[in-house]
C-alpha cells in the first residue's frame, strides 16, 4: 500500500483515531475535575503544560522527523498517547494536579508529533505540480481533525458515563494500541527521511515566507483562545448562568462546525474556478475576522441580549476562523521545502503552539482584570496583526 491515496488513507486514519482520543481525554479531565470541586480556572491550569510541551515539540519533533523518518515519529506520537492515557489508570487518590499536568504534558508531546508527522506527509504525497490537491487535501486532514476532535468531547462524556473515568480511559488506549500496529504494518517505512542528517540549528526557518506565516499565526490562534479558552465558558457560567454540560455541549458543536467549514474551505474560497490560496488571501481574510470580535464587543457594550450576541458572534467568528485556518494550513506545506519539510512545518506549528499558550494564559489574567469585552478587543488586534504580517506573505507570482 505505497500509493499516495493509500498512504494519505493510512496517515488520515491514524491522525482520526490520535483526535478522538485527544478529544475525549481533554474533556474526561474537564469533567472528572471540575466533578472533584476544581474551579474553571484550576482546571484550565491543567493544560498550560500541555501548551507548553507543545511549542518544545514542534521545534524539536521537525528536527527529529527529518532524521528518523514521519512514520517513526508518527508512530512514536502514537505510542507516547498511550503512555499518557496509561498513567491515568492509577487509583483516583492518586490523580494530584501535578500529576494529571504532567500526563497531560506528555499527551500534549504525543499530539503535536502526530499532528506535524500527518500534515509534513501530505507535502511528500503530492506532486509540486497539483497545489489544487494539495490544497484540498490538507483541508480535509485539517478539517476532519477539528471535527472528531468535537466528537471526542462528546465521546469523553459518554464514556464517562457509560464506564467510569478509568474504564474510558483503557478503552481509549486499548484502541490506540490496535491504531499504532496496523499504521506500523502499512505506513511507508521511508516516508519523510531526508537524505541529509539535518543539523540541530536547522530547527529554525531560514525561508523568509515560512518565519511570516508562523508570526502571523502566532497571532491568528493566540487571538482565539484569548476570548475562547477560559473567558468564554467562565462568563458563560458566571454571568448568564449557564449550566456546565450547556457550555461543554455549546464549545463541542463549535468545533464540530469549525471542522466542517475549514473541510469546505476550498470551495469557499474559489477551488473550482481554480483559485489557489496566496498571501492575499491570507491577509483579506484575517481581514474580515477582525470585525467579529469588534463586533461582538460592541453590541455587549450597548446592552444587546447576551446569549444571543455570544451564540451568534460565536458561529460566525468559528466559519470565518476555519476559512483562516485552513488557509494558513494549506500556505505553510506549499511554503515547506519538500526536502525535510517536517522541519518547516514544526517550526510554524511550534509558532501556533506558542500563540495558544499566549492566549490561554492572556484569557485568564485579561479577563480577570477587566472582563470578556476586554478579552474580545485584543483579540481583535491580535488578528489586525495577522493582517498585517501576511501583507508580505508571497502572492502566485513570487512562488
Amino acid at each position: 500500500m505505497h500509493t499516495p491515496i493509500q498512504q494519505y488513507i493510512i496517515v488520515t486514519a491514524s491522525y482520526w483515531a490520535f483526535t478522538l482520543t485527544d478529544g475525549a481525554l481533554r474533556m474526561l479531565v474537564i469533567l472528572y475535575f471540575h466533578q472533584l470541586g476544581y474551579s474553571p480556572l484550576e482546571v484550565a491550569s491543567l493544560f498550560l503544560l500541555y501548551e507548553f510541551c507543545g511549542v518544545v515539540t514542534n521545534l524539536i519533533g521537525g528536527w527529529l522527523a527529518a532524521r528518523i523518518g514521519l512514520n517513526t515519529s508518527l508512530h512514536f506520537g502514537l505510542a507516547l498517547q498511550i503512555m499518557a492515557l496509561s498513567m491515568l489508570l492509577v487509583e483516583p487518590s492518586q490523580l494530584s494536579v501535578l500529576y494529571v499536568m504532567i500526563a497531560q504534558a506528555v499527551s500534549g508531546i504525543a499530539k503535536d508529533l502526530n499532528k506535524m508527522s500527518a500534515k509534513s506527509s501530505i507535502k511528500l504525497l503530492v506532486p509540486n505540480a497539483a497545489q489544487g490537491k494539495l490544497y484540498q487535501w490538507v483541508a480535509l486532514l485539517t478539517g476532519s481533525k477539528n471535527t472528531l476532535k468535537g466528537v471526542g468531547f462528546f465521546l469523553g462524556a459518554a464514556l464517562l458515563t457509560s464506564v467510569g473515568f478509568r474504564g474510558a480511559i483503557a478503552t481509549m488506549a486499548a484502541g490506540l494500541v490496535s491504531v499504532l500496529i496496523l499504521s506500523f504494518l502499512l505506513l511507508q517505512k521511508d516516508l519523510g527521511k531526508t537524505k541529509y542528517k539535518p543539523k540541530f540549528t536547522d530547527i529554525f526557518s531560514t525561508s523568509a515566507a515560512v518565519n511570516r506565516l508562523s508570526a502571523a499565526r502566532f497571532f491568528l490562534f493566540g487571538a482565539r483562545d484569548i476570548w475562547f479558552v477560559i473567558a468564554l465558558p467562565v462568563y458563560l457560567q458566571e454571568h448568564l448562568h449557564w449550566n456546565y454540560n450547556a457550555v461543554g455541549t455549546l464549545l463541542a458543536a463549535w468545533v464540530i462546525g469549525y471542522g466542517l467549514v475549514q473541510s469546505a474551505a476550498p470551495l469557499i474560497t474559489g477551488i473550482r474556478k481554480g483559485k489557489i490560496p496566496d498571501g492575499k488571501t491570507a491577509m483579506l481574510w484575517a481581514i474580515l475576522l477582525a470585525a467579529m470580535p469588534f463586533a461582538i464587543a460592541g453590541f455587549l457594550q450597548q446592552g444587546w441580549p447576551a446569549d444571543s450576541v455570544l451564540i451568534i458572534g460565536l458561529l460566525a467568528f468559528g466559519a470565518i476562523f476555519a476559512v483562516n485556518s485552513a488557509v494558513h494550513s494549506y500556505l505553510i506545506v506549499a511554503y515547506a521545502k519538500a526536502e525535510g519539510v517536517s522541519l518547516d512545518v514544526g517550526f510554524y506549528y511550534m509558532a501556533n503552539a506558542l500563540g495558544r499558550l499566549v492566549g490561554t494564559l492572556l484569557s485568564g489574567w485579561v479577563y480577570q482584570a477587566s472582563g470578556l469585552i476586554a478579552c474580545l478587543l485584543v483579540s481583535a488586534i491580535f488578528i489586525l496583526v495577522t493582517s498585517l504580517l501576511s501583507i508580505a506573505l508571497p502572492r502566485h507570482s513570487s512562488l
